[in-house]
């Protein structure tokens, strides 16, 4: 009877480390997890907009804005409209413009929880911006 108990408690143990390597494995592979979105610059058919023009994500995620019509353009965060104020909004934003369809830059969200707004420069009168919901 003494040898089965021992083996159980051997047995016990050795499943207890097995599921905190599990656990342990799992929380660090969680930014695994986060999602990558893509958000058009210039419409299908020529228009001056972001679409999807409001855009939900998790903290973590990516989003990716790509050149589709009418360049150029570029993703301008407003630092009076976003979570953080411009330390953040200069994180995310990418003056650079882009010009060939195709072309393309992306900013990973792993900010507070919030609405971050943003604009194309060259034609935010015209009325192209968007914003980044993260929850």
């Amino acid at each position: 009877m003494k040898i089965f108990a021992r083996a159980l408690r051997k047995l016990s143990t050795v499943l207890m480390m097995a599921a905190l390597v599990f656990s342990s494995c799992a929380v660090l592979a969680a930014p695994a997890f986060a999602a990558d979105h893509t958000v058009k610059m210039g419409s299908d058919g020529g228009l001056l907009v972001f679409e999807p023009a409001t855009i939900t994500v998790s903290q973590g995620d990516t989003v990716t804005w790509e050149n589709n019509k009418m360049a150029p353009h570029n993703v301008i965060f407003d630092a009076n409209n976003v979570p953080g104020g411009k330390d953040v909004a200069d994180k995310l934003t990418n003056k650079q413009l882009t010009f060939a369809p195709g072309e393309s830059y992306s900013s990973t969200f792993d900010v507070e929880p919030g609405e971050y707004s943003y604009y194309c420069a060259p034609h935010r009168g015209a009325g192209m911006v968007g914003k980044v919901i993260v929850q």
